[in-house]
């Protein structure tokens, strides 16, 4: 196999002048338009480009007498690039429907373990982070999960969600007696975690919550009025 070098028709201690000239004069004698080939024209162009990304005489692989030199070969795929880290405090969340439905309590100590292996559907499992200045409703929307709200303001427990894990401080101003807000139930329309939490979400119904729910329709009545 000719050398870079033997391609352009220089000694390897040629300097930079000689290469050029050597390479603008190889290039006119294969041009396809001058009577050379496209193969030539193309080896050239290589050529001249090994040598200018630094090749040296030895460089290239040896092979054994007896056999052939391995033929091309296609390249190997580029790898694909690692996703982007989410940005924003991680939530895993289970649906209370689901928690009623097993026969589950919220105070199971396993209970988000029993979930993630429960197949369930990424609505009523799964994960998600919320970003900064986002409440907790509003990433679950921004999801494309469609968690119960009515007020979007803290005046209603339609959005109450119960923490299991986790810091998701409230706001001073809110529906929630004390009783409910010291056994960790939250609204997640004024809510947003501080660390990774573990939330059921839809806890509409439970009992003490329930007390407090706000019709959608008189909500909806309610806002149209005020338009």
């Amino acid at each position: 196999m000719a050398s870079p070098f033997e391609i352009l028709g220089v000694d390897p201690d040629a300097d930079e002048a000689d290469i050029v000239d050597a390479y603008r004069e190889r290039v006119k004698e294969t041009h396809p338009d001058q009577g050379g080939s496209a193969e030539a024209f193309q080896a050239v162009q290589d050529a001249y480009e090994r040598i200018e990304n630094g090749y040296e005489p030895g460089d290239e692989p040896r092979y054994p007498p007896t056999g052939p030199a391995p033929g091309p070969t296609e390249a190997d795929p580029e790898p694909e690039p690692d996703p982007p880290e989410p940005e924003g405090i991680e939530v895993e969340y289970l649906n209370y429907e689901v928690v009623a439905d097993e026969g589950w309590n919220l105070d199971d100590d396993d209970l988000f373990e029993k979930a993630a292996d429960g197949g369930f559907d990424p609505a009523d499992y799964g994960r998600f982070h919320v970003a900064e200045n986002e409440s907790l409703l509003e990433a679950a929307e921004n999801e494309g999960y469609a968690w119960p709200f009515a007020c979007r303001g803290g005046a209603c427990t339609n959005c109450a969600v119960a923490v299991v894990e986790g810091e998701m401080p409230s706001p001073a101003s809110h529906i929630l007696p004390q009783e409910l807000h010291d056994r960790g139930i939250r609204l997640s329309c004024i809510v947003a975690p501080e660390s990774d939490a573990k939330i059921v979400y839809n806890v509409k119904h439970l009992p003490e919550v329930h007390d407090l729910l706000l019709p959608a329709s008189r909500f909806e009545q309610a806002s149209s009025s005020t338009d």
